[in-house]
């Protein structure tokens, strides 16, 4: 089934560079779909788009990893762009353009189809979500009110966090400016630092809501404290590697073992890029990728065990 469809005509010409460049990452310009005149009929076309099933997902991911079939990409993508509508909506608060949003969007979903791994038996729904999400966070924190209140990734953690801890509309007490840096892990001086920007003239964090209408102010947006559902299987491993214990159940391991564990779970950024690929690491090696795969289970096994009493 064919879906002749694209990003709306109305997107900045900033975000169709920026949607070409995404598009090139998985090496053809036509990943995304055909042309729509409006962002209303683009949100409609989306949404007919069929889901795939578990089987068909499975499918499409492996011939896209190991055949670098890029129909099946394509498929892989065009069945979750409804996935990158949704998440973007829950954006409008910060007064950037939906397209825009979208279309920042719908990269980040490109750079998850192209790493997707269909054998960690993880959806690509909950995959995507975390890059998806991070490419937003990025657009805008380059763009909000064109004022940089996160440049660094404390005062990017910050951002997204700081206002779901407020206790009413007064400054913070310094308990609580002390408890908030202990729980997010940043330096107190980061927390008022932080706190100031946001109460900046030039930002308006809370909106006022007229004769019955939605507000879509940034502060019904701003990330809660909760863990986000988006911490997959990637990110809970990486998480569990970082602990106290990591030296010790790296020693377990031998050269090769070790080498694979770095390349894939200790060089990740936040926003989920740096790791080496099974792929990449097979072309090192000179194996198979799902050889690969065998010897980064067993190594994650043995850790596990050497961790545990760090737990």
């Amino acid at each position: 089934m064919s879906h002749a469809m694209t990003l709306p005509s109305t997107l900045s010409p900033s975000s169709a560079k920026a949607a070409s460049a995404g598009a090139l990452a998985l090496s053809h310009s036509s990943m995304l779909p055909g042309q729509l005149g409006n962002i209303d009929a683009y949100i409609q076309a989306v949404n007919r788009i069929p889901m795939l099933t578990p089987a068909e997902e499975r499918q499409y991911a492996t011939e896209f990893r190991e055949q670098e079939n890029l129909q099946s990409a394509r498929k892989l993508v065009l069945s979750h762009l409804r996935l990158v509508v949704s998440i973007a909506r829950n954006y409008l608060g910060y007064g950037l353009p939906h397209a825009d949003l979208i279309q920042e969007g719908n990269i980040g979903l490109m750079k998850a189809v192209k790493r997707f791994d269909p054998e960690q038996n993880v959806r690509l729904v909950s995959y995507a979500m975390h890059w998806i999400k991070a490419e937003i966070h990025e657009y805008i924190l380059r763009n909000w009110r064109m004022v940089k209140v996160a440049t660094t990734k404390a005062q990017r953690k910050l951002f997204f966090n700081l206002r779901s801890h407020k206790q009413g509309l007064g400054a913070f007490t310094p308990d609580q400016i002390d408890d908030l840096a202990k729980e997010l892990n940043v330096k107190r001086e980061e927390v008022s630092e932080m706190e100031t920007r946001l109460s900046g003239g030039d930002i308006a964090l809370e909106g006022q809501v007229e004769d019955g209408e939605e507000s879509y102010a940034p502060i019904a947006y701003l990330a809660d404290s909760h863990s986000e559902p988006t911490a997959v299987l990637a990110s809970r491993q990486r998480d569990k590697l970082q602990s106290d214990g990591i030296a010790s159940a790296l020693d377990a391991l031998d050269a090769r073992s070790r080498r694979i564990i770095e390349a894939r779970w200790l060089k990740v950024e936040d926003d989920g890029s740096g790791g080496s690929t099974l792929h990449e690491l097979a072309d090192e090696f000179g194996v198979s990728a799902e050889r690969i795969r065998q010897i980064e289970a067993s190594a994650m096994k043995k850790m596990r065990g050497a961790l545990t009493e760090y737990a």
